[in-house]
Formats: structure tokens, C-alpha cells, sequence
């Protein structure tokens, strides 16, 4: 009965035998086997067909222990372990397959490119960890609505580098990352250069939202100043009154996890970012941001997804601001007598004014912009700074003295006639019979 040589069953094909046993054996219907096997009459009726035929291997699929047609070659798989290996150590299965397809012309799925380092005995570089259990908050329905911000210090350009911070904004609703760009540390210039870039390309989001930092909020144990007091406000931070004149809500998150979605971001870049910075031999912070534009073009193209309402949300700048004046740092001065205003680097001039009225007493804010030029703005109205003509001395007489053989730039004349000097010496005492000590001795009588 049996034509082929006897082989091992799989679990499949052994509770196949099974059924089919009990179909043979009138237990069962053609019908209630393929319900139980979850397969159609006719298949039910060709296994039968094949089991009557050639016996229990007639249920072993006809392509087993057979090379597949599509596999791919020994020699590609031996390249594509060494290129793990060696070249592209350490980064993820993902971004292996992305790189092997830009950068060598291997075209091989992620799936795929798993078995085989698999079955070459080289594991993954980075596991996932169980998710733990929280609420889990939804997406916001329009682009632009929301905008999440953090700093991430890590270093970035290896192990054998320093720590730099790269600071980041992702919009919630697509995780498009608007800006980004990396500094020595975490402060207000990295959120203001991101914001910029956010403005510039998108537009200004509804709101941000980020953490507690002190660069976003001014600490709110301490006691309210008196000027404070007087208003009924509190102060602002430089990023804080940025957002404030650019009509921009803020959020502050209490915890991490619930800016979830540019956490995430960190744990992406960290593990991607890092690998193409050492491929491209990158390993400076000026070198580094002139790479981000591409690198996050590819990453957004990537991850991107689409909004639930396609009607973005972006919102243009209010009438009479531009992003360059309004992220910057801003200080109020008050206007000297002689129009100039103090600063740490010497004092600043203002122009002279159309209207031909005069700067001076009015209170104005010194701005200083992210490519470091110096502006004043005044009510409507914004105009450049110089730095002001140096002080004049105050004038004095000079003081010469004698001319000596090792000073030859004195001329004769002035040698001749040297400048007189009162002299050191002190005056002499009266006699007891001058004329002025009878006048008061006749006084005194």
C-alpha cells in the first residue's frame, strides 16, 4: 500500500492519520473531518485519496526536506552574517535590513534576515522588554496639535566620546519629528533652534508639552517676588514667554512614561542615530547637525503614520512676529541720556529715530537673536544695534618732566628752558619784630 519510504510524522499530519483512521474506519463522516481539521470536504476527500494511495506518507507535503527555490544562496548568507558581524556590529535586525538594501544592494526582509543570523547563532543586539501595565492615552487626532519636547544626554558618538544632549520635538498625532538639533547640554538655546525649525517648516503647534524643567517654568516652592506681587503673575522663563508672545500653550508632564511618545523617540535614535553616526564617522556636535536634516527625512518617511483627521492643525505666525525675534532672549533695558543702553560686551547704540524724537528714559527689550546679532524693540517697532562710540576722556594737563640725556624726543628748546616747578621747601618763621606779629600783639592788648 505504502509506495514511499516510511518517514517521521509531524504533529500536523499525525492527528491527520488520526482522523482520517476514524473516516476509514466509518466513526466519522467525510463532513465531521473537515470540521475537526478545519480544512474543506474536497481537501479532506484528496487526503483520503493520497492515504488509500501511498499510506501515512501520502500526508507529508511533497516539498519536505527539499531546498526551497527561493532561498537565498550560501554566499549571500555568509556575507550578510560577516557585514553583521563586522561592519554593522551592534545595530538592530530592522535598521540591518534597511542598511543592507541602501548601503550594499541586499534586499532581504527583516523576517528573513532573522532566521539566518539565527541559524548562524548571532543574537539580536536589542530585546524588547515586557510592557508594563498603563493607561494607555490616544493619539491626538490632528497634526500640529500637540508637540512633545525633551533633551536626551547620552553619548552619542560612542563610548570613547563625551556625553552631548540632543534636543527634539515630535508631533503627537504622526511622530514626525519637526526639529531637533544637539548641543553640550540640555538649555533654552536647543528648544529655542527647535522651535524655530518647527515654525518654519510646519507652522506653531497648539501646545507643548514636556517636562518640569526649570527652563520651561520658574520654580514654584519659593515666595512670590514683590514686582510679581504688583501684577498678579508669575515670572516667566525665556522659553516660557517665547511660547507665551507666540500664543502656544504649555503642559508640563509629572512623570516620564507620560510623554510616552518622545521617550520613545529616545529609545529609537539612540539605538539607530548612534549606528549611522559611527558608520559616517561623525563624531562632533557641528558635524552631527549638519547630518540631522537627512537623517531624519529617512527616519520620518519610516516611521511616520497618518493622523485621524487629515486637516492639519499647524496655526501661521500672528501678524508683525517672526520666529527669529520671538525665540530668542529677551532683557529690558532703560535708555540712557545719551541713547545708548548697558551691556556686558560695552554699550549698545540705538539709531536715530524717524520721528525725530529722542530714545532716551524709555524702557526697551534688548533682544539677543540664535545667530548673534543685537536688536531693541520698542512697542511696534525693531530696529538693529551697533556698539557705541567709546566714553571721552576726561582732559587734563600733562605733566612733563626734565629732559635727561636717555629721553631724546624733548628738543633743545624745551631743554633749554625747562618747565618750572613750585618748589618742595617749606617757609621761613616771622621775626619776633614783623609787622604783623605787633599788629596782633596790639590786638591782644
Amino acid at each position: 500500500m505504502e509506495t514511499r519510504e516510511t518517514i517521521t510524522l509531524d504533529a500536523r499530519a499525525q492527528r491527520r492519520l488520526y482522523v482520517l483512521n476514524h473516516v476509514l474506519t466509518g466513526g466519522l463522516t467525510a463532513e465531521e473531518a473537515a470540521r475537526i481539521l478545519g480544512l474543506s470536504i474536497r481537501q479532506v476527500r484528496r487526503l483520503l485519496r493520497r492515504y488509500r494511495a501511498h499510506g501515512s506518507a501520502g500526508l507529508v507535503h511533497g516539498n519536505r526536506d527539499r531546498t526551497p527555490a527561493h532561498r537565498i544562496p550560501e554566499a549571500i548568507r555568509d556575507q550578510v552574517v560577516e557585514l553583521a558581524t563586522t561592519t554593522y556590529a551592534g545595530v538592530n535586525h530592522a535598521h540591518l535590513a534597511e542598511l543592507l538594501a541602501e548601503r550594499e544592494g541586499l534586499e532581504i526582509a527583516e523576517r528573513t534576515l532573522r532566521r539566518i543570523l539565527a541559524e548562524a547563532s548571532v543574537r539580536p543586539t536589542r530585546t524588547r522588554r515586557p510592557p508594563r501595565h498603563r493607561s494607555r492615552r490616544e493619539r491626538m487626532p490632528r497634526e500640529g496639535q500637540l508637540l512633545q519636547v525633551d533633551g536626551s544626554r547620552h553619548r552619542w558618538f560612542g563610548p570613547h566620546f563625551g556625553f552631548a544632549t540632543l534636543v527634539a520635538g515630535i508631533d503627537d498625532a504622526t511622530g514626525i519629528v519637526t526639529g531637533a538639533t544637539f548641543r553640550a547640554q540640555e538649555d533654552a538655546v536647543g528648544y529655542f533652534v527647535t522651535f524655530v525649525q518647527t515654525a518654519d517648516r510646519y507652522g506653531l503647534p497648539g501646545a507643548v508639552y514636556s517636562d518640569r524643567h526649570s527652563i520651561f517654568t520658574v520654580e514654584r516652592n519659593r515666595a512670590p517676588t514683590l514686582a510679581e506681587q504688583l501684577t498678579g503673575k508669575r515670572s516667566l522663563t525665556q522659553v516660557g514667554r517665547a511660547l507665551d508672545e507666540a500664543q502656544v500653550g504649555w503642559m508640563g508632564a509629572h512623570s516620564a512614561p507620560a510623554k510616552g511618545r518622545v521617550e520613545r523617540l529616545w529609545g529609537t535614535l539612540q539605538d539607530r542615530f548612534v549606528a549611522e553616526l559611527r558608520l559616517g564617522g561623525i563624531t562632533t556636535i557641528e558635524a552631527a547637525n549638519a547630518f540631522l536634516p537627512v537623517f531624519l527625512e529617512r527616519h520620518n518617511t519610516r516611521f511616520a503614520v497618518p493622523a485621524a483627521d487629515p486637516v492639519p492643525a499647524w496655526r501661521p505666525w500672528p501678524d508683525g512676529l517672526i520666529s527669529e525675534a520671538v525665540f530668542c532672549f529677551h532683557y529690558p533695558r532703560r535708555v540712557g541720556r545719551d541713547n545708548t543702553i548697558s551691556w556686558p560686551g560695552g554699550d549698545l547704540a540705538l539709531p536715530r529715530r524717524n520721528d525725530g524724537r529722542s530714545w532716551a528714559g524709555r524702557t526697551v527689550v534688548l533682544q539677543e537673536r540664535l545667530d548673534g546679532s543685537l536688536w531693541v524693540s520698542h512697542h511696534d517697532r525693531c530696529v538693529p544695534l551697533k556698539p557705541a562710540p567709546a566714553r571721552p576722556g576726561q582732559l587734563r594737563a600733562r605733566q612733563l618732566s626734565r629732559p635727561t640725556e636717555n629721553r631724546p624726543e624733548l628738543d633743545s628748546s624745551a631743554a633749554a628752558s625747562p618747565v618750572s616747578r613750585p618748589s618742595d621747601r617749606r617757609g621761613s618763621t616771622p621775626a619776633s619784630d614783623h609787622p604783623w606779629r605787633k599788629r596782633y600783639a596790639e590786638r591782644g592788648q
